[in-house]
């Protein structure tokens, strides 16, 4: 017995503080946050002065004027075009502002930003163990056991956007060509996941990040094998929104009623902020773990394909990570970070036409804007470094 509980003490200390999470991210030692935060916003924001919690006022009034600051031609949708801001410090609204007749209360189309809520609620079921990481995506979904090689596809591909699969996620291009409208708008919108497991492979599963609609869509289809037509129906709302306090969503599922997870959530821009008020904090909401340990930091971690991604032609400006964009860059590849003047510990949600999501730990920042900006007129860099150069050292 001496010599058993000898060896079980030496494992313990051993492995102490090494990263033992299956997501890559130490455990932590009890449910509560890293960060304990005396006032959650589930019922709603509190809001304060800037000063109060650190950040200058007056350099404040830069980041809102960049992002009002209209530009470009009204009438072709040209420019920068803030639809909404709402920045947040140590739990509180420090800035709100709203154009173009949207209000607090206004749902906004995510794009996008729909993406990475799929993503949290593959924690979520992760965490109530319902599926694994590493499961085969065919284990849920039939349509993508079609051959040998489709079979190889597992969550983590999904979630990292290296299932191989090939797709083509250019919006300009037509049908014809391009699967994302395809699946959207044309052959594939009765049932985009099976639309998508269609496509032949491109790449061996995990091998190559490529940026893809379509997997979120099977991403999307495979909740709902797991959990049947009526929980599925409830899922984002009684295990996700309803715990923030999240009371008026729109959710958009397709013909097959799948939720389509790739583009059609519709949320106000306070309640798109508690989603990141929850990585904020660890993926716990007052005191309870939603998201499993471990999970935010796999949030936070570029893609494994970038390692092995052939870069052909140029390399790429993001740092996908599960369904979010992390600022590390990838060092060994030689991509930079996205937004070299924000804090590297930034890490996003985006989507089409300016919707985003940002979250900063170590400035304990929470950021949302939505616009409709119908070219790259608003740079994150810029923006980010605005808002880095408010806080008060």
């Amino acid at each position: 017995m001496k010599k058993i509980f000898f060896l079980l003490f030496m494992f313990v200390l051993l492995n102490c503080g090494k990263d033992l999470s299956p997501y890559g991210g130490a455990p932590e030692v009890s449910n509560l946050p890293i960060r304990v935060k005396p006032d959650w916003p589930t019922v709603d924001w509190k809001e304060t002065k800037p000063e109060f919690v650190g950040i200058s006022g007056d350099k404040l009034k830069l980041v809102e004027d960049y992002a009002f600051e209209r530009t470009g031609d009204e009438k072709d949708r040209k420019g920068r075009r803030t639809d909404s801001l709402v920045i947040i410090r140590n739990g509180k609204i420090i800035l709100e502002r709203y154009a173009r007749n949207f209000k607090k209360e206004s749902l906004h189309l995510t794009w996008s930003v729909s993406k990475s809520i799929i993503q949290t609620l593959y924690g979520i079921s992760i965490k109530n163990e319902l599926l694994k990481l590493d499961d085969p995506g065919y284990y849920h979904f039939e349509a993508l056991g079609k051959d040998e090689a489709h079979k190889k596809i597992t969550i983590r591909h999904l979630l990292n956007m290296s299932s191989g699969l090939e797709a083509e996620e250019g919006y300009e291009s037509g049908p014809l060509k391009s699967s994302v409208i395809a699946m959207l708008y044309t052959r594939g919108r009765k049932d985009m996941a099976t639309f998508c497991s269609s496509l032949p492979i491109r790449s061996e599963p995990g091998t190559q990040v490529y940026y893809s609609s379509c997997d979120t869509n099977i991403l999307s289809a495979i909740l709902k094998n797991i959990y049947g037509k009526d929980a599925y129906n409830d899922l984002p709302f009684k295990h996700l929104f309803e715990p923030l306090g999240i009371k008026n969503a729109t959710f958009e599922q397709d013909a097959s009623g799948t939720y389509v997870g790739s583009s059609y959530l519709y949320l106000s821009a306070r309640d798109l902020a508690k989603i990141g008020y929850l990585y904020l904090n660890d993926g716990v909401w007052e005191n309870k773990r939603l998201l499993p340990e471990g999970w935010v930091t796999f949030t936070m971690t570029p893609a494994p394909g970038y390692k092995t991604t052939p870069y052909s032609i140029e390399l790429p400006e993001d740092n996908y990570t599960s369904h979010w964009y992390a600022n590390t860059g990838i060092p060994e590849r030689g991509v930079p970070e996205p937004w070299p003047d924000a804090p590297k510990d930034t890490f996003a949600a985006s989507g089409h036409w300016g919707q985003m999501l940002f979250v900063i730990p170590s400035l304990d920042i929470i950021i949302v804007r939505y616009g409709d900006d119908r070219e790259k007129a608003f740079n994150k860099n810029e923006f980010l470094k605005l808002v880095k150069e408010s806080v008060i050292r």
